[in-house]
């Protein structure tokens, strides 16, 4: 039996139609994957700068600004981070924040106590581990120690007692 043109006409369009349905259903997949991506990358600092900040006003350190509780702070955001993600991104975080540190001595401080928490986050066996190895480090740290393998402060009259 022959088709007749109608026939042809409504097979063409039911194509087109199924072929713009799966074009709006990869749009929908990837939308709903972008959309995933955003929030987890929303999500990843708000979990990092939580679980910091919950360590470090439980802590008691003196020094909130450029003392003792400012070295862990900066060391355990970057151990966190290399622990979860990669040693690269505290580079990549601590150049945009911190630069090189240059002539700016709380500056300095805080990337030279970043390079330290990132070694020790990507080299820690257990998030337990990481976290008491950092406050161990902390209190092996110093005023204004040049080791690259100990924590860093400025002296206690640069100290300013607040969180951050």
């Amino acid at each position: 039996m022959r088709q007749t043109t109608p026939t042809i006409a409504r097979a063409a369009a039911a194509s087109l139609d199924a072929r713009e349905s799966a074009r709006r259903s990869a749009w929908r997949r990837y939308a709903r994957r972008a959309l995933l991506a955003a929030l987890a990358l929303a999500l990843y600092p708000a979990f990092v700068l939580g679980t910091v900040y919950n360590a470090t006003t439980r802590s008691d350190l003196p020094g909130g600004r450029h003392g003792p509780k400012d070295a862990y702070r900066h060391s355990l955001a970057s151990a966190i981070v290399a622990y979860t993600g990669s040693p690269r991104w505290v580079e990549w975080v601590t150049y945009a924040m911190e630069g090189e540190g240059g002539a700016d001595p709380a500056r300095a401080m805080d990337a030279h106590n970043n390079r330290i928490g990132a070694r020790i986050g990507a080299e820690a066996e257990s998030w337990d581990a990481m976290r008491t190895e950092i406050l161990a480090a902390v209190e092996r740290g110093g005023v204004e120690v040049d080791d690259p393998n100990r924590i860093t402060w400025l002296p206690r009259e640069r100290w300013q007692e607040r969180l951050y």
